[in-house]
């Protein structure tokens, strides 16, 4: 298994389930700050047409390309669903946001042979490790 650094310092491109318009909301601040690192996200909301005028689709299943990653921002009895469609998708990695952690979610994860984070900020794992997509 990758370490989180590793996971994200390999995604290209990064699906944010639960990614909001709301400029208060750390599901729209940590995927901000992502996407002004060269990061490419896609949101996965079905209550919004668009976030960062990039168009969201309701649910994974409705991307239209692979994606390296998905990170949830849904409370941790909504990410065992996400993280079903993750392996559905064949997603090579999840990270759940700070705060969710679900024993459930990481069994149905490991058992899958994806990357499996839990309780950690991607944005903070980024500032940590100095990483940026941008050249």
């Amino acid at each position: 298994m990758r370490s989180a650094q590793q996971i994200l310092a390999d995604a290209k491109v990064i699906a944010v389930v639960g990614a909001s318009r709301d400029p208060y909301k750390p599901s729209h601040t940590v995927p901000l700050q992502i996407l002004r690192h060269g990061w490419r996200i896609r949101p996965v909301n079905p209550f919004v047409d668009e976030v960062f005028g990039i168009p969201a689709v309701p649910t994974l299943a409705d991307l239209d390309e692979p994606v390296d990653l998905v990170n949830i921002f849904r409370p941790a009895r909504d990410a065992v669903d996400v993280v079903r469609q993750a392996v559905a998708i064949k997603a090579p990695a999840v990270w759940l946001q700070s705060g969710i952690v679900s024993a459930e979610a990481r069994h149905i994860a490991e058992a899958a042979g994806i990357d499996y984070v839990e309780d950690r900020c991607l944005a903070v794992e980024r500032a940590v490790g100095r990483l940026t997509r941008l050249s």
